[in-house]
């Protein structure tokens, strides 16, 4: 680095565990870009100082990650109609002393299935999970133009709650299940797309049962996993027995981040980059 270098980060607590500074400092050198990424740990007292302090010391921008999302989107000047719907943010641009907040998690997602070849326009999904991945990708895949979006939990109350966040932001209705009733394996079986938002079968407790069973899920669906640690998880294995197609969490993982690099440079991603360093990364 050097006194021209450009800066962006992540802030988190704790965030040692990142795969950001990887993955972003990688599309840096292969641009050519003299930028740097670097992780900083704070703590949530901490935030509204550190938050200031990005434009104190000039850094063109930052990501956002647990626990500081939510808390993140009282803090900048201005959000993105995502972001303002969801009451969170996940990258903050620093444009000229004036904070912009963006949430680049749904609109990840949502790339990381069109670039399967899949369309999201007019099919019919359920997504499981009712937390706060769950509601940055339900708001996007309405905003994407599916035709039904259910989301089934084992709290419906929850799942209520979202639905009624989306519906409220962009007037489309959401349907609820309780994962645990008889309706919910009929939701599953007929969708196009199904989508664990939850941290079943994420590391260290990868050998539990899928959140739904190999019975629900048939061929000719697409079924994806958020959880990018194990990339095959239980769930994505259930799926394949099922004949079905798997999607892991790293490509939304690395289209987040895309969105987040071209939101501070301007510049097209290099996701096969990004991608490739991820991976890397998780070994």
């Amino acid at each position: 680095m050097r006194g021209t270098t450009k800066l962006v980060g992540v802030i988190g607590f704790p965030v040692e565990h990142s795969l950001s500074p990887p993955m972003h400092n990688a599309a840096f050198a292969q641009l050519g870009l003299d930028w740097a990424y670097v992780a900083y740990r704070v703590e949530p007292q901490r935030l509204a100082e550190a938050i200031r302090g990005l434009v104190a010391l000039g850094l063109v921008g930052l990501n956002v990650t647990i626990p500081h999302k939510q808390a993140a989107a009282e803090l900048v000047d201005e959000l993105d109609p995502a972001a303002r719907a969801l009451g969170s943010v996940n990258t903050i641009h620093n444009v000229e002393g004036r904070l912009r907040g963006h949430s680049t998690d749904g609109p990840g997602f949502v790339r990381s299935v069109e670039e399967t070849g899949a369309t999201l326009p007019g099919k019919v999904v359920t997504l499981i999970g009712a937390g706060g991945s769950a509601r940055a990708v339900a708001h996007a895949l309405v905003s994407a133009g599916v035709a039904e979006l259910t989301l089934a939990a084992r709290r419906p109350e929850k799942a209520e709650e979202v639905a009624a966040l989306v519906t409220e932001h962009t007037g489309r209705p959401v349907g609820v299940v309780d994962l645990a009733s008889p309706a919910a394996r009929e939701t599953v079986l007929r969708s196009d797309l199904v989508i664990d938002s939850t941290s079943v079968g994420m590391h260290p407790n990868v050998e539990v049962p899928p959140v739904v069973p190999v019975d629900w899920l048939r061929p000719g669906q697409l079924v994806c996993d958020l959880t990018y640690n194990p990339r095959e998880t239980c769930l994505l294995r259930a799926a394949r027995a099922a004949g079905a197609e798997a999607l892991d969490g790293t490509g939304m993982l690395v289209h987040q981040g895309a969105i987040a690099f071209e939101i501070w440079t301007g510049i097209e991603a290099p996701v096969e980059t990004m991608r490739r360093a991820l991976l890397a990364a998780l070994g």
